[in-house]
């Protein structure tokens, strides 16, 4: 196999691919990426049989062939190459990687025990333009839980239903809704798809494109650009989050975003970040005072203005998880709702057309 190929192309090429690399797996096979040189480009692949990931770019193909390379290795050694062309040799069972004055030779792995990339037939499939689905997933993934005993909760619920696209993510303490309207005709869909992997997604490079995703019997197909990912789908019931979400208030207080935001930050200095804070609610006065105690260390107390509606109630949250809802928030100011000391308190933004929508549950009194 020879082939040739840009540099910054090589490296963004590998550096999509090796996220499918196995990094765990006590087969090598797993840990490489499988390059086959073909026709005018190259198609790269990496699997750790639960992800899959294939990638294909122009390149000039001087030898049709095949090899799979080390893939943290390979990448490492891209990287650090001039932006010029590169030169890739592979025969047998190793590899020489050219630029300008410098080369490699790296070990190679028989392509004939690489896993072949799955062939799945799909069925339901939405496409959405590639910008708004990178915010949803990022505004909604910090809620996401890293608790593998309930895999439910490790992924994000993405549903399309009369043109509304919503994407919930909860761990139980708190959960996030994103709902945005999706333009293009397309199917009713629903699936709980894994938080790691929808990040992964969603730090891809942006474009105008859409990214299309699809339902397999037990996969998830994610198509962006010249990229094909296969994951794994979660299985399972996702909690019915509508009959979680409160109906109405009692109280409702509209604040500056980034003034609470600071205020709480503020409060969490005194503790850990997991401290907790006492919201001492007061529409009447448009007063929202902030209250951190930390026995043995000391306290903390901030005042901030609000406007707002109801009875004076005190309520008290995990700061870390209020600071999570607020980062994800879009406008300049926010609704704070609240039914008891008891139960959820919501957080939405002031601003009519962004549908984004934070719940978390309060600590005890």
């Amino acid at each position: 196999m020879k082939f040739v190929i840009n540099q910054s192309e090589f490296q963004s090429a590998l550096s999509i691919v090796q996220k499918g690399a196995s990094t765990r797996s006590t087969l090598p096979i797993l840990a490489g990426i499988y390059i086959e040189a073909r026709g005018d480009s190259i198609t790269l692949q990496a699997t750790d049989l639960e992800l899959s990931i294939q990638y294909t770019v122009n390149a000039m193909v001087e030898e049709e062939g095949r090899a799979v390379f080390p893939a943290k290795l390979t990448l490492d050694v891209v990287k650090n190459l001039s932006n010029a062309a590169v030169y890739v040799v592979a025969e047998e069972d190793s590899a020489i990687i050219t630029c300008d004055t410098t080369s490699f030779s790296l070990k190679t792995l028989d392509p004939e025990d690489f896993p072949g990339f799955p062939k799945v037939s799909t069925e339901q499939e939405i496409c959405i333009p590639f910008n708004m689905f990178s915010q949803m997933v990022k505004r909604v993934e910090k809620m996401v839980s890293r608790d593998e005993s309930r895999p439910i909760f490790t992924g994000i619920l993405v549903s399309l239903e009369g043109g509304s696209l919503k994407m919930v993510a909860t761990d139980t303490y708190r959960l996030a809704l994103a709902e945005a309207d999706l333009a293009c005709e397309a199917e009713d869909f629903q699936a709980v798809i894994s938080g790691a992997f929808m990040r992964e997604l969603a730090a891809l490079a942006p474009s105008d494109e859409g990214i299309h995703l699809a339902l397999a019997e037990n996969q998830i197909v994610a198509h962006y650009r010249n990229t094909v990912f296969i994951n794994r789908r979660i299985e399972g019931n996702f909690p019915n989050y509508r009959m979680l979400i409160p109906d109405s208030y009692n109280t409702r207080v509209k604040v500056d975003q980034q003034r609470l935001t600071q205020a709480v930050r503020r409060m969490s200095v005194i503790g850990r970040a997991d401290a907790r804070v006492v919201f001492n609610i007061s529409p009447e006065a448009k007063t929202l005072q902030l209250t951190s105690v930390e026995q043995d260390v000391g306290s903390a107390q901030e005042v901030v203005s609000c406007e707002g509606e109801g009875e004076e109630l005190a309520i008290s949250f995990n700061c870390s998880y209020v600071l999570d809802g607020l980062s994800a928030l879009g406008g300049e100011e926010a609704y704070l709702e609240t039914t008891t000391n008891r139960q959820p308190g919501i957080f939405r933004s002031a601003d009519a057309s962004d549908k984004f929508l934070y719940f978390v549950v309060p600590i005890s009194m």
